[in-house]
């Protein structure tokens, strides 16, 4: 499993406490910045550059391997989360969600295969983050036929628009 790691000036702070910590708990993971604080930079810059590369990931599964599932996740912080969420999705092969608990984090990767997890870093202290990352990380898609056709249609829209 690989994770890659970004997050803009609001979200500056607790992600390097994120990073550090995944580290520690020997995860492989990649910061794509920001690498230092720079109080007038742009959220979309990180967004970008994690989504990308998650995005890159998913779609080559999908591609060469129709159903097998990733092992390569996003994590993405912000004052709000809705920016680098937004920004996220746009990218063929991201299904990018604002984490609010654990419980409906674990609902996001079981369902509906999420696999980029965005923290509003303004509203999430360190221990309710690590919690959400916690349970996006350990926890699976379950494939099932409602969910699985819920992602065919996902991937037809992108496809369309």
């Amino acid at each position: 499993m690989k994770i890659y790691i970004g997050a803009d000036h609001r979200g500056y702070k607790l992600k390097e406490k994120i990073f550090a910590w995944l580290v520690e708990k020997d995860y492989l993971v990649e910061d794509m910045g920001a690498y230092e604080l720079v109080p007038d930079d742009d959220y979309t810059e990180y967004a970008q550059k994690v989504a990308s590369v998650v995005g890159e990931h998913y779609t080559k599964i999908e591609r060469e391997e129709h159903g097998r599932h990733g092992d390569i996740y996003g994590i993405l912080f912000c004052g709000s989360g809705v920016g680098v969420d937004v920004v996220a999705n746009k990218f063929d092969g991201v299904k990018a969600s604002l984490g609010k608990e654990p419980n409906q984090v674990e609902a996001g990767r079981e369902d509906d295969d999420m696999n980029t997890l965005v923290i509003a870093a303004d509203f999430t202290s360190l221990e309710e983050a690590k919690k959400m990352i916690t349970a996006f990380l350990t926890t699976s898609y379950e494939p099932a036929e409602r969910h699985d056709r819920r992602l065919e249609e996902i991937k037809r829209i992108e496809e369309n628009n």
